[in-house]
């Protein structure tokens, strides 16, 4: 295993990379015509994943690709054997093309119109038998080897209006786990999708939410919700909630993250460790809490309508914690909104600022502003692994909203 670059990441974002793609689509009978770097995910002296853009030739024709690889420090896993393992000197690396992810069994099944449209059928989630035809997929998300979410569009005969459900593509050993905290949530009224149907493959299919997304309405001239509806929809939550496994908080992984975003941006070292730092000892006392909590609570996550809130998704991660880590997840993710107009940005800093206060008479300000630095540093890792236009820059302006969260406490 090479000592100077063991996760791989060096190697899965340079141009060496092209040989190995070339050779695996060599191995499915295709020409790679061309590739670009399309997604990261690292994990500094550990694993990377990346994924590629690419064009290949096949016997039947031209076609875009989205090629998949997995290197690790310790060599393939069990599930790399669903890849095609290749070997690059000393290494071996994992190699896929979507939508043949390793880790995601069901992702073959409901990436293409004609399996969905069986799959719909066979569970009776429309009440009688869909065609392909009747069928729009659109990709809503993908991290490789960890989950996808696809809406699922589905247009009705004679004029009716067509029905959205969300499939969203998971790892097999975390399947039940997520069923269940629908279901508990569910049964105690908080707003959460309704489940369609599950399948053999770890396919959880999702019935829409009324509304309009949080992330499009606090755009909007008149304010989406309150503050306090934001707590209330958090603490609806039912107890049963804290007997589920335990996520650990964002802050705990604070240093891994700043070791990630490190590695992107060497010249944030400095400041990345004094930020772990300050988080870390100003956080060290604090106890796990036990409230019920939903794990990862921004604005992409509630749904709203005429002013209130009335529905909440993606509720893979709620168990036990502290309500101070909800709410400055909703912080840090308004606070790093990307790409905004003057107007927007003025939108969302005023919706801040009349929120914090409301949230500071809930949960301990200090808490809330540490774990909203953590959170932001976290997703400071977003821009360089979706390889986004000016990704340095961006990374260096989370940096800065996370600093200047840590200096009002510090």
């Amino acid at each position: 295993m090479p000592q100077d670059d063991p996760d791989g990441s060096r190697l899965l974002t340079s141009p060496e990379v092209g040989e190995l793609l070339g050779a695996a689509v060599e191995h499915a009978g295709g020409t790679l015509l061309g590739w670009a770097l399309d997604h990261v995910d690292a994990n500094p002296q550990q694993s990377t994943t990346a994924t590629y853009s690419a064009t290949v030739s096949w016997p039947y024709g031209e076609r875009a690709e989205l090629l998949g690889v997995s290197a690790r420090a310790g060599g393939p896993v069990p599930s790399d054997s669903r890849a095609e393992i290749f070997a690059d000197g000393d290494r071996e690396v994992a190699v896929w093309i979507y939508p043949n992810d390793p880790d995601l069994p069901g992702l073959a099944r409901a990436a293409y119109t004609e399996r969905m449209a069986e799959i719909l059928t066979e569970h009776d989630v429309l009440g009688g038998p869909v065609a392909a035809d009747q069928v729009r997929l659109r990709m809503i998300g993908y991290r490789p080897r960890r989950r996808a979410v696809l809406r699922v569009d589905v247009s009705r005969p004679g004029g009716q209006a067509s029905t959205t459900l969300y499939c969203k593509v998971l790892r097999e050993r975390v399947f039940a786990d997520v069923v269940r905290r629908h279901e508990v949530l569910l049964a105690a009224h908080v707003p959460a999708p309704e489940v369609a149907a599950t399948t053999h493959d770890a396919l959880l299919l999702l019935r829409n939410v009324p509304g309009r997304p949080l992330a499009q309405a606090i755009f909007d001239p008149a304010a989406p919700c309150t503050a306090e509806q934001l707590i209330h929809l958090l603490d609806a939550m039912p107890m049963s909630v804290t007997h589920l496994e335990r996520r650990p908080p964002w802050s705990d992984a604070v240093a891994h993250y700043a070791q990630m975003v490190t590695a992107a941006v060497p010249g944030a070292a400095g400041k990345l460790a004094w930020l772990t730092e300050q988080i870390t000892s100003g956080l060290a006392s604090v106890p796990l809490g036990n409230e019920p909590t939903h794990g990862d609570f921004h604005e992409g996550q509630v749904h709203v309508e005429n002013g209130r809130i009335v529905g909440i998704l993606d509720v893979d991660t709620v168990g036990p914690g502290r309500r101070a880590d909800d709410l400055a997840c909703l912080i840090a993710h308004l606070s790093t909104i990307q790409r905004m107009s003057p107007a927007q940005e003025a939108r969302v800093h005023g919706l801040i600022r009349a929120w914090v206060p409301v949230f500071d008479t809930r949960v301990d300000p200090t808490e809330l502003r540490l774990r909203a630095a953590a959170v932001i540093i976290s997703l400071a890792t977003g821009p360089f692994r979706g390889q986004e236009p000016d990704w340095e820059w961006e990374t260096l302006r989370m940096i800065a909203s996370a600093e200047a969260l840590v200096r009002q406490v510090s």
